[in-house]
C-alpha cells in the first residue's frame, strides 16, 4: 500500500516541491493521495516525483486523474499513444525543443492546464530545466503597473520565430496538413480558475503584442516583462533524473529547457492536459 501522506521538500521561495511517498505505477491509485498531490502542485506550481517506472499505459493512466490529456497541434503522438509525444534531442543536433521561455501553447484558444513530462534517456551532465511562478511576478510588480496590465489583452502566436524556430525539424515530422498557425488573444493578467490568484500571461515565446497595440508599440513593455517574468528569486531548477516527473501548471508559470548538453542525448515524455479559456480581471 502506499503511506498515507506525503513528503514534500520545497526547491525554492515561489515555486518548485520535489514530493516523495507517490508511486505513480500503482493500480488502482489511491484517491486521497491523488487529492493531496494535486493541492501540492495548486500550492506550488509545479511538483517532482523521482523514481516513476512508468510504461505509456502508467503514464496515461496518471495524467487523467488529474486533468483530460489532449493532442499537441504540432507534433504527432508516439506509437499508440496520440496524446503522448517524445520530445528529444540526439546527439548531432544543437538546438532544442522549446527552447525559450514560455507556457505551453498559448497561441490556442483553451491552453492546456497543465503538462506532464516524464524522462526517459538524460545527458550525463546538463538538460536541467527553470521554472518561474508568474504569480509571483505579477505581484512583485508596482500597483501602477499592475493596474495597467489588468485592462490589457495579449496576442498569442504559434508563427513566432522564437518557439518556431526550435521546433522546425520536429515539425517536419507530422506532415504539412498540420503546420497551420494557430493565434488567439488572453488576458495579460489571468485569473486562476481554481485559487483566485492573478498571473502575467504573456511569455517570450508566443506573445506578438498588446491588442490594440502595433508590434512597435508593444515592444518596450514586454521586453520588461519578459525580463521580471524570469527574475531569479521568481525561479527554481530541477535535475532531472532516469524517471523523474514533473507535473507543472501552464495557468501560472512558465518553464525554459537548458540546452547545455551538446553531443548528448535526452528523451523526454509529454502529456499536455484539456485547459479552459483564460480568463482576465476586467
Amino acid at each position: 500500500m502506499q503511506p498515507s501522506t506525503l513528503r514534500v521538500s520545497r526547491l525554492a521561495g515561489a515555486i518548485g516541491a520535489e514530493v516523495d511517498g507517490f508511486d505513480a505505477a500503482r493500480a488502482p491509485l489511491d484517491a486521497e493521495l491523488v487529492a493531496q498531490l494535486r493541492t501540492l502542485w495548486l500550492q506550488h506550481g509545479v511538483v517532482f516525483l523521482r523514481r516513476q517506472q512508468l510504461d505509456s499505459d502508467q503514464f496515461l493512466a496518471f495524467a487523467r486523474t488529474i486533468g483530460t490529456p489532449v493532442e499537441y497541434p504540432f507534433v504527432r503522438g508516439i506509437d499508440g499513444y496520440a496524446h503522448i509525444i517524445e520530445v528529444k534531442k540526439l546527439e548531432h543536433e544543437r538546438v532544442n525543443f522549446g527552447g525559450v521561455w514560455h507556457t505551453d501553447t498559448a497561441y490556442l484558444e483553451r491552453p492546456p492546464m497543465a503538462t506532464l513530462l516524464l524522462a526517459r534517456e538524460v545527458p550525463p551532465h546538463g538538460g536541467d530545466t527553470l521554472f518561474a511562478s508568474q504569480t509571483a511576478a505579477y505581484e512583485a510588480l508596482s500597483e501602477g503597473m499592475r493596474r495597467l496590465l489588468d485592462g490589457l489583452r495579449c496576442v498569442n502566436s504559434s508563427a513566432k520565430a522564437d518557439t518556431s524556430r526550435t521546433r522546425e525539424d520536429r515539425i517536419a515530422e507530422v506532415g504539412r496538413e498540420q503546420r497551420s498557425t494557430y493565434e488567439a488573444e488572453h488576458p495579460a493578467v489571468r485569473v486562476h480558475p481554481e485559487t483566485g490568484r492573478r498571473a502575467l500571461y504573456m511569455n517570450a515565446g508566443h506573445t506578438v503584442r498588446f491588442a490594440g497595440m502595433t508590434d512597435a508599440e508593444s515592444a518596450p513593455l514586454l521586453q520588461f516583462l519578459h525580463e521580471h517574468q524570469r527574475k531569479e528569486e521568481f525561479t527554481c531548477r530541477f535535475l532531472w533524473e532516469p524517471g523523474s516527473l514533473a507535473l507543472w501548471d501552464n495557468r501560472c508559470t512558465q518553464h525554459y529547457p537548458i540546452n547545455d548538453y551538446h553531443g548528448h542525448r535526452r528523451v523526454m515524455h509529454r502529456i499536455t492536459l484539456e485547459g479552459d479559456v483564460p480568463r482576465g480581471i476586467l
